[in-house]
């Protein structure tokens, strides 16, 4: 297992920036106000040696607001495996209280604390006579940095790889990457608690808790996963740290290997089916998780599953799974689900079965003619798996029409049991370097 390293200090130090700086690309949202990081957002950090370990980004601590203690509850549980504390202060402006209590905190963890001085652009800062204060906390000499200009990054790497204990060195099993999605207050957040057993992500009873994509990693049926918690996707994003949720959230979507497309009965329209269409379009199987279903009363049931159907109609061939994460109802169906979307969106079928079933469906249904021309199937191949991908070896694709298109579309979706998940086909014609390209929705 990698070791892992976390930051913490308090709100709007400089964590998120120094976090996005180490992992080497924007991972964690940032904007010029406290707050934004509530839940522990982990990447893996890699440099040119291929030497590596995991980094946490933390919620600011000590915030003195509604989330101070859910933040820190969080922090807590998220450090019983760290290897190693980056201690992050503003190394601009004078220490606070909250600072000095953070630093009694962390010296009853137990474990190595590296303190980072942050937002230092330039030498000279370090020769301001308050920075001295920073030896205060008792972690000894700060570490100088700015994330704005990458200065002390570098550095800052190779000292964290030198206190880090040696890696075992033990081969990972690939984890099965779940993006949880839909709309705000549906009850992703209390899905992916439910599942893991555990308050992994923060939850509270109002829209925009969670602001972040945040990777939590976890087993079941023998089986390592990890679960994205995503941000709740609005229509029109009210602010600027919205949008970048929005963007981090569809982020996770092209990253995964199944969405889960949480929806609420109680509240459901079009904006459930243009988030399955991201994931859909790009290849992504998705699930789609019915939540609350223990709020529906015995009387709601029959009406409540007729809308969802008439709702959701252009994503009938997808399963659907009635879930509550309060009484933990549909949970163990979602994750076999999961899983048998993602074997079956990397199942190979041999290209003599393909072409053995070509026989069969233009037996069943004849190519159409065009003037006077037939259309002609040469081969038919799997290129790809996930999305899977068959090639069509044609003699024109001009002559595919519309409806004969579709009709070999549903045929290889529905005989070799391809329904439930998105495939890609490309009709492509003798001595043409491209071919015509459809994704199945």
């Amino acid at each position: 297992m990698a070791n892992k390293v976390a930051i913490v200090g308090k709100p709007n130090v400089g964590k998120s920036s120094l976090f996005n700086r180490l992992v080497g690309r924007r991972e964690a949202i940032v904007a010029d106000k406290p707050g934004v990081t509530r839940d522990v957002k982990k990447a893996k950090v890699i440099n040119d040696l291929e030497q590596e370990f995991i980094l946490l980004d933390t919620g600011g601590l000590w915030s003195g607001d509604y989330w101070e203690e859910k933040i820190k509850k969080r922090t807590e549980d998220s450090l019983h495996d760290v290897d190693l504390i980056l201690f992050a202060v503003d190394g601009r402006n004078d220490l606070d209280k909250a600072d000095y209590e953070i630093a009694e905190w962390l010296r009853t963890l137990g474990i190595e604390v590296l303190l980072i001085a942050t937002k230092v652009d330039d030498p000279i800062h370090e020769e301001r006579p308050e920075i001295y204060e920073l030896y205060a906390l008792g972690f000894g000499e700060p570490f100088y940095t700015s994330s704005s200009h990458k200065r002390g990054i570098l550095e800052l790497n190779d000292l964290i790889l030198e206190k880090l204990p040696e890696d075992d060195g033990e081969p990972e099993e690939l984890a099965v990457r779940v993006a949880i999605i839909g709309r705000p207050n549906v009850g992703k957040s209390s899905i992916l608690n439910a599942l893991v057993g555990s308050e992994e992500v923060i939850v509270a009873d109002f829209a925009g808790t969670t602001r972040d994509a945040i990777d939590v990693e976890f087993n079941f049926a023998g089986r390592p996963f990890i679960l994205v918690d995503t941000a709740g996707i609005r229509r029109k994003p009210n602010e600027d740290v919205e949008y970048y949720s929005k963007l981090r959230s569809e982020e996770a979507i092209l990253k995964a290997d199944v969405a889960v497309l949480v929806i609420d009965p109680f509240e459901l329209g079009d904006h459930e089916m243009r988030m399955a269409n991201v994931a859909l379009e790009a290849g992504k199987p998705v699930v789609l998780a019915i939540n609350k279903w223990d709020l529906v009363t015995d009387a709601q049931l029959e009406p409540f599953r007729r809308n969802i159907a008439q709702e959701l109609y252009h994503l009938r061939n997808y399963p659907k799974v009635y879930t509550s994460a309060e009484t933990d109802f549909g949970l163990h169906e979602l994750l076999a689900t999961v899983i048998r979307l993602y074997d079956t969106s990397r199942k190979r079928i041999s290209t003599g079965e393909l072409n053995q079933w070509i026989q069969v469906w233009t037996q069943r249904q004849a190519p159409p003619n065009f003037q006077g021309r037939p259309l002609k199937i040469y081969y038919l191949t799997q290129a790809d798996i996930a999305p899977p991908t068959f090639i069509f070896s044609i003699n024109n694709d001009r002559f595919v029409t519309r409806p004969y298109e579709q009709y070999l579309l549903n045929r290889v979706s529905e005989d070799l049991g391809f329904t439930e998940v998105p495939t890609r086909f490309i009709f492509k014609a003798r001595g043409k370097a491209e071919g015509r390209k459809r994704i199945r929705l």
